[in-house]
């Protein structure tokens, strides 16, 4: 039997099965190789998105909009200040109103209470662009990425550097478990993943065949790696006094040469951006400036090296994304 997610929601990879996200990835090889052709693909002229923003991004946005416009789509993008979402008007009263307007909503903010609210009273399918919690759109990228790069997802050895209990470090144990790699977060104890998300990773893993493992040991974490991927260590709307402590704690996470060499020699770097590889932002500058730190989770040397696929990632947001709208909505 085919595959079908018409009319689905896109809050987070456990609610998919590795079948389902196949069919994402294997429709978003169809959608780069389009585009890279200059094939035109405007299936879903005369239909209408919204773009939800609580937090601002480069490649999300992008992503969704070149990803609706190439697919005939009218684009439509709220930023806080343009909606009266939670503010003079309920979640459930923006969502059925969107959804009265619009054939599908995009969110990216901080609650993944709100998205899923969103998604129960919109009508339409609901896409999840980033939440506190988890970033589904991003594992997909991720995914293809590596298969781009490996032939295959099943068996790699993955490593995650930094803090595991942020929406990255949960959304990669999920999607690890899911398509059978091997997950390995390495971390300080008190940044370990929730211990209710590493139990239900744990049961989808035991079926996909991968394992999860939880390390305090950077050389223990690195050893053997197909991939290791890091993220900034301190989150959008955090405040900016967690800056000394996460510092303190991740400082020997940071993905060095020195860690690289630990890795397999094949091995290749991934990060979801921004990075904090060098001074060339103002927060690269102040950190530096504030505690000496030039390069925060990776060095300059790394992120620029042969063995990062960085920008690949990011280009791969709009083919993945492309796939999660034509799939709900065709």
């Amino acid at each position: 039997m085919g595959v079908n997610i018409r009319g689905r929601s896109f809050l987070t990879l456990l609610d998919y099965t590795p079948q389902e996200i196949r069919y994402l990835l294997d429709m978003a090889k169809e959608f780069k190789n389009m585009k890279r052709c200059g094939v035109p693909h405007r299936y879903l002229e005369g239909k209408n998105i919204v773009l939800l923003f609580e937090k601002t991004s480069t490649r999300t946005r992008c992503a969704f909009e070149v990803a609706g416009h190439d697919l005939g789509l009218g684009v439509t993008y709220l930023d806080p200040g343009s909606s009266q979402m939670g503010k003079k008007e309920s979640i459930p009263d923006t969502a059925r109103v969107l959804g009265r307007m619009y054939d599908g909503i995009e969110y990216r903010g901080f609650s993944q209470k709100l998205v899923e609210e969103l998604a129960a009273y919109s009508g339409v399918p609901v896409w999840n662009g980033l939440t506190d919690q988890f970033h589904p759109t991003q594992m997909l990228a991720d995914l293809l990425t590596m298969e781009e790069k490996f032939g295959c997802l099943k068996g790699l050895n993955f490593t995650y550097m930094g803090d595991a209990r942020n929406n990255m470090g949960n959304s990669l144990l999920v999607a690890c478990a899911k398509m059978g790699l091997h997950f390995t977060a390495c971390a300080p104890k008190e940044l370990f993943p929730a211990p209710e998300l590493v139990e239900k990773a744990e049961k989808i893993a035991e079926a996909s065949g991968s394992t999860i493992r939880l390390t305090e040991d950077p050389e223990e974490g690195a050893a053997d790696a197909d991939v290791i991927y890091t993220d900034i260590w301190v989150s959008m709307g955090e405040p900016d006094e967690v800056w000394e402590k996460r510092i303190g704690l991740l400082k020997p996470y940071q993905v060095n040469s020195t860690l690289m060499k630990k890795a397999k020699p094949s091995a290749v770097f991934m990060h979801c951006l921004p990075s904090f590889h060098d001074t060339r932002t103002t927060i690269g500058t102040d950190i530096a400036e504030r505690f000496g730190l030039p390069e925060m989770e990776v060095t300059d040397e790394v992120f620029e090296s042969g063995q990062s696929v960085v920008f690949d990632e990011a280009e791969n947001r709009m083919h993945t994304i492309k796939a999660v709208i034509y799939a709900t909505l065709c």
